[in-house]
């Protein structure tokens, strides 16, 4: 295998890379990436970069001498466009055509956008570094918020700008903010840690329209036909994976890039982090991970699948592990916290505290709420159940 190129210029993309070096491949190495910026981490850009703690170069991933030791050809603001599995070339926006031995696609996620609004000044998506630069140079002027979509991104998002007192209104469909993410009874308490910060929270209302004034965003309408004032809108409603470019590549597409479980998804094919979808055998099915430490630990194991061979490829499955900072709140949790999932807290109490996730009577997956030592302990206890 003398040439391999890398689809993704984040974490994924970077971890595979530096995997592949120090799993011995002397070979060519190029990256591809769409932004102009050197490979940088995303969890900051909700919290420090946009509460304006970190300069954006603290989110950088690697320095320019470690990335010069990866020996890698790093090509920025370059976009893929076309992928032909049967030649092994991927097509870039440049018309430029590389031939690969192996390819890794670790593209990520696009947000998703409403069908409406995206025109009015003040409507901002919040996944890239120049994204959360410009959300943060518009928070300074101190505007009313609405932040649309109470998931992980929107709810951090909405602490924020209330971390730099300003006013804020959180807007979902579900009953609790993180309600798909951890269930109503946790999703409740993340509700009251906004309240008592004072964030509005209108839960159960779809938003129907934007308004504005002079080509800026005024309002946001809501289903009921109450109209929340805004100067700025923050549109978090989810993501989808970037796999638009592939489309006619051969490949399987659905949510995300279709692999088996060594995350192959064609010969000398394969996928990393959120756009990879593959069968988990704990899951029951197939997955796809929005979690940061995923996108390094499948960056791993596709990399090194990719130099074994179909032959030597080892199964993907860990035990997920996920974070979201708001306020003085940590919340960890390893597994799967599914909505429907029954409940229970075995260590601590309201304000700190580990909670199981138990599923037919089976531990799926533990949260932790400032209690980061104690829900360590749970972890081998999810690797026996997932063993069992």
């Amino acid at each position: 295998m003398d040439h391999i190129v890398l689809v993704g210029a984040s974490a994924a993309g970077l971890t595979a890379a530096d995997a592949l070096r120090r799993q011995g491949f002397t070979g060519t190495l190029t990256m591809i990436g769409d932004e102009l910026q050197p490979p940088y981490d995303r969890p900051p850009l909700s919290k420090q970069i946009l509460a304006g703690d970190w300069e954006p170069h603290r989110a950088t991933l690697r320095q320019e001498a470690d990335l010069q030791q990866l020996r890698m050809t790093l090509r920025p603001g370059c976009r893929a466009t076309g992928l032909d599995t049967a030649e092994r070339t991927v097509t870039l926006a440049d018309g430029d055509r590389l031939t690969y031995d192996g390819l890794i696609i670790a593209t990520g996620l696009r947000p998703r956008r409403l069908p409406f609004g995206h025109d009015l000044a003040g409507v901002h998506v919040l996944r890239t570094l120049d994204e959360a630069l410009t959300l943060r140079a518009q928070l300074l002027a101190g505007p009313r918020v609405v932040v649309i979509g109470a998931g992980f991104l929107g709810s951090e998002i909405a602490a924020t700008a209330r971390g730099l007192d300003l006013d804020v209104t959180l807007v979902d469909v579900e009953p609790t903010p993180l309600a798909r993410q951890v269930g109503a009874w946790v999703g409740g308490l993340v509700g009251d840690l906004h309240r008592d910060h004072g964030v509005r929270l209108r839960m159960r209302h779809h938003v129907t329209g934007l308004t504005g004034e002079d080509g800026r965003v005024t309002a946001v309408v809501l289903d009921d036909g109450t109209r929340l004032p805004a100067d700025v809108v923050v549109v978090a409603i989810g993501s989808v994976p970037a796999t638009e470019w592939l489309a006619g590549s051969g490949l399987r597409l659905g949510d995300g890039v279709l692999c088996d479980r060594t995350c192959r998804a064609a010969p000398g094919v394969y996928a990393a982090g959120d756009v990879a979808n593959w069968p988990h055998p704990v899951a029951g099915g197939r997955v796809r991970l929005e979690q940061r430490t995923n996108a390094t630990e499948q960056a791993i194991a596709a990399a090194r699948n990719l130099l074994a061979g179909p032959a030597g490829g080892v199964p993907y499955a860990p035990i997920p592990f996920g974070w979201t900072d708001q306020y003085d709140a940590r919340i960890q949790t390893y597994g799967w916290c599914p909505s429907d999932a029954a409940v229970e807290v075995v260590d601590g109490d309201r304000g700190s505290f580990v909670a199981l996730y138990k599923v037919a009577g089976r531990v799926v997956g533990a949260l932790g709420w400032n209690r980061a030592r104690a829900l360590r302990g749970y972890r081998s206890h999810l690797a026996q159940e997932s063993a069992a």
